[in-house]
């Protein structure tokens, strides 16, 4: 398959998105948690209007459960079933793919049958029964795992995921860059590694290009470990998501709430829809000035 895009995106609502070298950029943004089908709806219509004004292609993203919270009392959204009927509402309210994670292989079926990617959390991405989950839930459908770069992981130690997608089944993947934990309270984005994760070769076991590589602008600015809860510095997710654009990535990962304090999960690395949007712009510009 040697014209075959790296990674394609089913769309029930339209073509199918291809992701990669030589295609647009994708945006895949959304609330960290979805907290209602209101306050989901309601970011993502702002969203997918900027990613429509500014020609490029958009993906929702919500989560229906965080099951990863610092504290077991912090709540975590409305659970499987509500939440994937909720994600399916919102997907085609607004005439586009939506996406969310999952932490159990026993999700993975139910997830794949309304997502057309299924995430897989950075501290997650080297579970083999998740990964083997994933891809086979994909598969059948055509649907893409997004797996989230682990921050203890090196690039090209990103080829162990790819390869076990592959033997269960699915080459339709991407790799997401959210940041390298180096134990001081802080996320860094290694752009030489990131440069390094878009060329990993995968041509000894599979017959596409190097998976495409998406940016995490808002957790890339986390601050892990900073207190009870984690901190962040959402002002720069702009400028890393320029950074970002510039060194050559597939597609940038935003999370925005309209009221970021006040956010189930993640308030301090989330960004309002309007400055959501202007990033989108931004990114859009960049993308097209590079030719």
């Amino acid at each position: 398959m040697p014209h075959q895009a790296p990674c394609v995106v089913p769309n029930p609502h339209g073509p199918s998105i291809p992701v990669g070298g030589g295609h647009p950029l994708l945006v895949i943004a959304g609330p960290c948690t979805l907290e209602s089908y209101e306050m989901g709806l309601e970011v993502g219509r702002a969203l997918k209007t900027a990613c429509d004004e500014a020609g490029l292609a958009y993906v929702f993203k919500a989560s229906f459960d965080k099951a990863n919270r610092s504290s077991a009392s912090s709540p975590r959204g409305p659970g499987l079933e509500q939440g994937l009927g909720w994600l399916a509402k919102i997907g085609d309210e607004l005439c586009c793919p939506v996406t969310t994670d999952i932490h159990l292989p026993e999700q993975a079926d139910s997830v794949a049958g309304v997502a057309s990617i299924i995430q897989i959390p950075a501290f997650l991405c080297r579970q083999s029964d998740l990964l083997t989950a994933a891809a086979q839930a994909a598969a059948p459908k055509g649907a893409v795992v997004n797996v989230k770069k682990g921050q203890f992981l090196s690039p090209r130690e990103m080829l162990g995921p790819i390869k076990k997608l592959h033997e269960a089944g699915c080459d339709n993947a991407m790799l997401t860059e959210r940041g390298t934990f180096f134990g001081y309270h802080r996320l860094v984005n290694d752009f030489i590694g990131i440069g390094d994760m878009m060329e990993l070769d995968r041509s000894a076991f599979c017959d596409r290009g190097p998976a495409p590589v998406c940016f995490d602008a808002t957790h890339s600015t986390q601050l892990p470990g900073s207190g009870e809860q984690t901190g962040g510095r959402p002002e720069r997710s702009g400028m890393l998501a320029a950074a970002a654009v510039v060194a050559g990535v597939h597609a940038l990962f935003i999370e925005s709430h309209p009221e970021p304090a006040r956010a189930w999960s993640d308030g301090a690395t989330q960004v309002t829809p309007a400055t959501a949007a202007a990033v989108i712009t931004q990114a859009a510009k960049l993308r097209a000035a590079m030719g």
